[in-house]
């Protein structure tokens, strides 16, 4: 439960992200694009990188105490996770950190080939991250398909 939660918190947050905040993004001047961007990261930072932690811890968690299939599906989960977290730490959150700055200095020469760079690296997280989650629903619903151990299985009809 945790790993299908915190993963569809996550995805959840980058597909929102992904379809509102960064179209807006590019809908508003400059500058009330950077500000808000660097408003934005105060809280967004924090929260996002727990929930990538955290959705990386339980689908590890999640692989750890299952085999065969959903073993490999929720490791492959965890693994997408924490390309979401590397891309984001090692991609996105340097970029924040000079927006940081533009927003109260101006914007460099060549600036919106930085502002595209992040856009990238957010869309390789969100789609990681949506990834993650559609693994971790596969593990769910075929495990809801199969009976539930010690349940007597349906019989075919009798014929005579």
């Amino acid at each position: 439960m945790l790993a299908l939660l915190s993963t569809g918190l996550l995805a959840g947050a980058f597909g929102y992200g992904a379809v509102n905040v960064a179209p807006t993004f590019a809908a508003v001047p400059l500058d009330v694009r950077l500000v808000f961007h660097a408003e934005l990261m105060k809280m967004n930072g924090p929260v996002i990188q727990t929930a990538m932690a955290v959705s990386t811890f339980g689908s590890l968690l999640l692989a750890s105490l299952t085999r065969g299939l959903p073993r490999l599906l929720a490791a492959t989960a965890g693994a997408l996770t924490l390309t979401s977290f590397l891309v984001t730490r090692f991609g996105n959150v340097p970029i924040n950190g000079q927006i940081k700055v533009w927003a109260v200095t101006s914007a460099p020469p060549g600036y919106t080939a930085l502002l595209r760079q992040w856009e990238t690296f957010n869309i390789i997280r969100t789609c990681t991250a949506v990834a993650a989650f559609v693994l971790l629903l596969v593990i769910v619903f075929q495990q809801a398909r199969r009976p539930a151990a010690g349940a007597p299985l349906e019989r075919a009809p009798s014929l005579g």
